[in-house]
């Protein structure tokens, strides 16, 4: 079983991958998998909605606990969507308490910056592990001004390197870092004692996360430092087309797929 702890035991890059229900949980656990994100990426890739500011927890916590239901040996970590950290220390820990309490969630990440090290250290005295993000944070990027790559500066990438040690201190057990250069990320794994996970972030990193969406080839808009490792969307194409063909032609469903009961062929007598 893969553990908080465990991931900075690793002789190997971590692996880690979102999955949004227990049916492809299932199937990434069984892949190998080392840390299933339950991100709030669902938002755009499986709800439809326009960005991940609409997800709300109610939605990350019954997604997280139908992920714990078909998982067994993999770590979970739960998104805590837009809102539901840093408005109210009480609430941010009742919401991230939840997910663990009620949704079986085995850690909680947070879009971090200078607001969440308090609330970090908090949550980790609580019990609660925290998984920190740093770099590119989708839900601030009405703030950001878009998806774009951060640390591009020396100014940006000291506060990077000086947050995620900040985190680190604070009790966070990973860190995220999204869509910075590879030479930051780099550096700021070089600096650290927990381990940093990126996704967009280049090669020096401990592990490595994608959206499960991009790997399977089922996204309308890939990001840059994604890659697709398979057409899910063309084999699931082809085997709805067969389907609908073969009832359309009368060849589904044939005497294999079908029942006779001879006492009840009087019905109408």
């Amino acid at each position: 079983m893969t553990t908080t702890r465990g991931l900075r035991e690793r002789d190997r890059p971590i692996t880690m991958l979102t999955a949004y229900d227990a049916l492809t949980a299932r199937i990434v656990e069984a892949a190998g998998i080392d840390v299933i994100l339950v991100g709030d990426s669902m938002g755009t890739e499986v709800l439809g909605y326009d960005d991940t500011l609409a997800v709300t927890r109610e939605e990350m916590q019954n997604r997280t606990a139908a992920v714990v239901r078909g998982t067994e040996d993999a770590l979970v970590v739960a998104d805590m969507p837009f809102l539901s950290v840093g408005v109210d220390d009480s609430e941010t820990i009742r919401n991230a308490g939840r997910m663990l309490k009620e949704a079986g969630a085995d850690a909680v990440k947070l879009e971090s910056g200078p607001h969440t090290v308090e609330i970090t250290d908090r949550l980790t005295q609580l019990g609660i592990p925290v998984m920190a993000h740093l770099g590119l944070t989708p839900q601030h990027v009405n703030q950001l001004g878009g998806y774009s790559r951060q640390g591009t500066t020396t100014e940006a990438a000291e506060e990077i390197l000086s947050l995620a040690r900040a985190h680190e201190e604070a009790g966070a057990f990973a860190l995220v870092l999204e869509h910075v250069p590879a030479n930051v990320a780099g550096q700021v794994t070089e600096a650290l004692n927990i381990p940093t996970i990126g996704i967009g972030g280049g090669p020096d990193c401990d592990g490595q996360v994608l959206v499960l969406t991009d790997v399977m080839g089922l996204s309308e808009d890939q990001p840059p430092f994604a890659e697709q490792f398979g057409d899910v969307e063309a084999a699931m194409t082809d085997a709805v087309d067969a389907y609908r063909s073969a009832v359309e032609n009368g060849e589904f469903p044939s005497a294999e797929h079908s029942h006779v009961e001879e006492s009840v062929d009087d019905l109408t007598e």
